[in-house]
């Protein structure tokens, strides 16, 4: 459901403004109504602190995902490069030709390094050279 709220007052002409129209914009633009549904705790909890930093609940929620969704959306900036990497890692591998997986005792001692030291890129080495739940 959106509602609008206030009528403003238009600017009367090049240059001149209404001080009121321009300090209630916030009050008339189109809000819209959703609901949620959680468990009655962290309503509880949400409606604390709400009023613990002097907002309704709305005006809370709205503050806490447009927080998260900045958030997300820097670390997604931040990883944009590293994923282009995969995506384009990914895209090349598919144009590869298929062919039959190969267990770990087929491999050459130089693939075997190979893959070894890819894992210790991923999962880090421990410090007696065995990754975390691998035998050293």
């Amino acid at each position: 459901m959106t509602k609008l709220v206030g009528t403003p007052t238009a600017p009367t002409s090049e240059g001149s403004f209404d001080q009121a129209y321009y300090a209630s914009y916030a009050g008339v633009v189109a809000k819209t109504r959703i609901s949620i549904s959680l468990e009655q705790e962290q309503a509880v909890r949400i409606k604390r602190h709400a009023e613990r930093a002097g907002m309704d609940v709305s005006a809370y929620l709205v503050h806490a995902a447009t927080r998260q969704m900045a958030e997300s959306e820097a670390i997604e900036e931040q990883f944009a490069g590293v994923d282009s990497l995969i995506a384009a890692a990914e895209a090349e591998a598919a144009a590869l030709p298929g062919g039959r997986e190969v267990a770990a005792g087929e491999l050459t001692d130089s693939e075997q390094r190979e893959v070894e030291t890819a894992l210790d890129l991923v999962y880090g080495a421990h410090q007696d050279g065995a990754r975390p739940g691998h035998a050293a």
